[in-house]
């Protein structure tokens, strides 16, 4: 059995056509947030980015977005959707694997079905990776999914206070938190926004 720490795991996921965390399009409240005016624009990294639907939905609005992945196909499939007039920043990486030169650059971290695609044995090291690359003042905006108890994974199921509490525990405070209105009819009420700030 591959294991979920390798892009050969996911890969093998795309090359298979198992993709259920893929929409097909930008997720609804993040698509909220984008056009609410309430976020200026600034440079976005998003981990985990997949098929980069939410990296470009961002980068039509304004935003200077870098979009990680580390499967292949995911990579490559975002390539070909760039957008020349909105283009996004596609790097082939593991996220753990981002070095120095990327820390403290980011605004925005977005996230989306990356926190629980990974081994739960490495949050902590997620949360600490997540505060090294915001900025003092950035913001961590996440779609905490799915929510749930049970066991095995992927998706390794997520709850949502001990998420804010890990992140909390890594220097961020919490902002804002709800259950979205506009979620997909399929994941309501197993999905929580969260938006929490580094501390300076």
């Amino acid at each position: 059995m591959l294991d979920t720490n390798s892009p050969l795991f996911w890969q093998e996921s795309y090359q298979n056509g198992r993709i259920p965390w893929d929409l097909g399009e930008p997720t609804p409240p993040f698509a909220r947030l984008a056009s609410s005016g309430d976020y200026p624009p600034g440079e976005m990294i998003v981990l985990g980015a997949g098929y980069g639907h939410d990296a470009r939905l961002f980068a039509q609005h304004g935003f200077s977005v870098t979009a990680v992945d580390f499967a292949p196909q995911a990579a490559t499939t975002m390539r070909k959707l760039n957008d020349e007039n909105h283009p996004i920043t596609v790097v082939e990486q593991d996220i753990f694997a981002l070095d120095g030169d990327w820390y403290g650059r980011f605004d925005y971290l977005l996230e989306y079905t990356c926190f629980c695609a990974i081994d739960p044995a490495r949050r902590g090291e997620y949360a600490a990776l997540a505060s090294r690359l915001l900025k003092p003042g950035g913001l961590y905006i996440a779609l905490a999914f799915p929510i749930g108890r049970r066991p095995g994974g992927p998706p390794f199921v997520v709850q949502p206070d001990a998420v804010v509490e890990l992140l909390v525990e890594h220097g961020f405070t919490l902002l804002h938190r709800e259950f979205p209105h506009d979620s997909v009819p399929s994941r309501q009420k197993i999905e929580e926004l969260i938006i929490l700030q580094k501390r300076p």
